[in-house]
């Protein structure tokens, strides 16, 4: 098995990713290797698939970071995948002290462990311009706050934002996971989110706590996400909730903190699972 592929399994309240470290060997991220590796039944099995740390000339000290979706798409950041990435940095000694500097396609971020696995990420400030998400649906330069978006069934309200990555907020009435289900791939792939968009169904239980439901860009229906931050964050913005706010998911909560300058602070515990490896004669 000297061709085996190692790998890490971690999951974020039951979203589960696999991490492969290439200082362990060589991967290729073909869409159909990273397929084929998520697939429950075929390979791992997992909501996504990181590959890290890799060299960042641009940004000395960073550690660099892809992210790939279940269904071969590379996304842009990850919440999840950020506080998983920065668990494994620490663990296995490529970053030093409580800090590190992670680097994907949606820039630079920060994380600091606090007792091993709870990890803390500054997901940076998001943005509702239409322009930046992106939502064609309205002028580039106007703000997605409760906006209409028309769909076959009948229009629904929807505040959207990007954090790196876009995010659909809608407060249905009725957050469960059939209505994630129902609604989300609808939303996901309308053509005014030319770039996809993760669909959260919110429901404001005070202003400290909110509930959602996910529907994931590339992966479907997920018990827990990094998207919470961004659910928080159409609340913050629309005064629903204070600075802090407990997030609930079906999967557990997390734990959101708006700085004074705006950016999104989140927290939460990360488990690892099993470490592991790909037989050599495994094809994707």
């Amino acid at each position: 098995m000297s061709n085996a592929l190692r790998f890490s399994k971690f999951h974020v309240l039951g979203n589960d990713y696999i991490l492969v470290d290439p200082t362990r060997g060589a991967f290729d991220p073909a869409p159909r290797a990273v397929q084929m590796l998520c697939d429950r039944r075929l390979g791992i099995g997992s909501d996504g698939l990181l590959l890290g740390p890799l060299e960042v000339p641009e940004h000395p000290g960073a550690f660099g970071l892809r992210i790939f979706n279940p269904d071969g798409s590379e996304a842009e950041t990850s919440g999840d995948g950020l506080r998983i990435f920065a668990r494994h940095l620490f663990e296995a000694g490529h970053a030093h002290g409580t800090e590190c500097k992670i680097h994907t396609l949606a820039g630079l971020f920060e994380a600091r462990t606090h007792d091993g696995n709870h990890i803390q990420v500054d997901m940076g400030v998001p943005s509702f311009r239409a322009g930046d998400i992106p939502f064609t649906g309205i002028s580039s330069q106007l703000e997605v706050l409760e906006t209409p978006l028309f769909l076959p069934s009948g229009p629904v309200t929807i505040t959207a934002l990007t954090l790196g990555n876009p995010h659909c907020v809608v407060f249905p009435g009725e957050v469960s996971q059939a209505n994630a289900c129902r609604l989300g791939p609808k939303i996901e792939r309308h053509p005014e989110f030319p770039e996809r968009v993760n669909v959260l169904l919110v429901e404001v239980m005070d202003r400290r706590r909110i509930r959602i439901e996910i529907w994931e860009r590339g992966a479907g229906y997920t018990p827990a996400s990094g998207s919470s931050g961004a659910a928080a964050a159409a609340c913050r913005r629309l005064n629903l909730v204070e600075d802090r706010v407990t997030v609930q998911m079906p999967g557990g909560s997390l734990d959101i903190e708006f700085a004074p300058e705006g950016h999104i602070l989140m927290s939460g515990p990360v488990q690892a699972v099993f470490e592991g490896q790909i037989h050599g004669d495994w094809k994707p």
